[in-house]
């Protein structure tokens, strides 16, 4: 059996950009160098220009430093010579380094958006959301400006998926995902926390233009085999509050997502219930008093169901007196006694 420890640990997308940095800072040396020996080079080609051109300078070398200018020249034909060669084997050292660096930051700029974005939407994930919460809260903290945090739950999404399917509700997911997307501004940050829970990052923003924000996201459509799936939303949210910590701000908006669904959801619960209650029974009966013998007329309710009809104490419209009229029976359409 093989050691799971044999294997090195892959770096991190952190220690990924500070070696990626150390190699920056190697390749910055070797193109100082190559500077450096390049003018060194053009000083020495100066001088011996200069020397050339003036026979005082050619007389004062073959006596002074006994140098034949001749002898000077092929040096410097020389030193330019394999400085040349130095240069062009470093820049091809350099431009392998560079290529390198390339594949690696094309690696670790991978690494980081497999680490921090959602592979469906492309929306932000929770890692990231938690990093640009803490900041924002601190900058908040720090110079006083608001800051909403604002919790989204897509409705009856499971049904969506028992549905259509699976594929359907990535389309959902994708379709809300963009449209979130689009009605923030630059400086808003939407973020996928998991399934079909979102979360936006609004930092400078107040209740008042929250609601503009929601207003703008509205209800979705999202078209599907020739099928339109009508999508609608819960929203939750918290304004940040001096002392607020990330992840009280994110709770106490989960809280006030799901007290919201709730509220709807009884809501809808309760509309249906009325809707499907057949209306009471209301009908006109007429019965004769037992203390002066005259006919009365009464309206009597009964609700559909009831075993029973409720009755209450009623006064004569003749001589005054207190009775209750006696109806056997759950009231039924008719006929009724006269």
């Amino acid at each position: 059996m093989s050691n799971p420890y044999s294997n090195p640990i892959p770096p991190s997308p952190e220690a990924r950009d500070q070696e990626l940095g150390n190699q920056l800072r190697q390749i910055e040396k070797r193109d100082w160098w190559i500077w450096g020996y390049s003018i060194f080079v053009i000083l020495l080609l100066s001088f011996a220009v200069v020397a050339l051109a003036l026979p005082a300078v050619r007389q004062g070398a073959d006596t002074v430093f006994k140098i034949k200018m001749i002898e000077a020249v092929f040096g410097l034909v020389a030193l330019v010579v394999i400085f040349n060669i130095y240069a062009i084997s470093q820049e091809i050292l350099i431009k392998r380094l560079r290529r390198q660096l390339a594949e690696k930051q094309g690696h670790s700029t991978l690494l980081r958006n497999l680490a921090m974005v959602d592979p469906l939407t492309g929306l932000y994930n929770r890692r990231f959301a938690e990093q640009r919460l803490a900041a924002e809260v601190a900058r908040s903290e720090r110079k006083g400006h608001p800051l909403t945090v604002l919790t989204v739950d897509l409705n009856h999404f499971k049904q969506i998926n028992d549905t259509y399917g699976h594929p359907a509700g990535d389309q959902v997911l994708l379709e809300f995902a963009a449209r979130l997307n689009h009605v923030i501004r630059g400086s808003d940050l939407a973020v996928r926390l998991g399934g079909d829970e979102f979360l936006v990052l609004l930092p400078e923003c107040t209740l008042e233009q929250l609601q503009l924000v929601l207003g703008r996201l509205g209800s979705l459509e999202v078209n599907w085999q020739g099928q339109k799936i009508p999508v609608s939303f819960s929203a939750g949210w918290k304004e940040y509050e001096m002392g607020d910590r990330p992840e009280d701000l994110l709770a106490r908006a989960d809280q006030a997502l799901y007290a919201r669904k709730r509220a709807s959801r009884e809501t809808q619960q309760s509309a249906e219930l009325t809707e499907t209650k057949p209306a009471p029974l209301r009908v006109m009966v007429d019965l004769t008093c037992p203390h002066c013998q005259r006919m009365n007329s009464f309206a009597i309710t009964q609700n559909s169901g009831a075993g029973n009809t409720s009755r209450h104490d009623v006064r004569c419209a003749h001589c005054k007196e207190a009775w209750a009229p006696l109806m056997p029976g759950p009231i039924m359409a008719g006929p009724f006694p006269k």
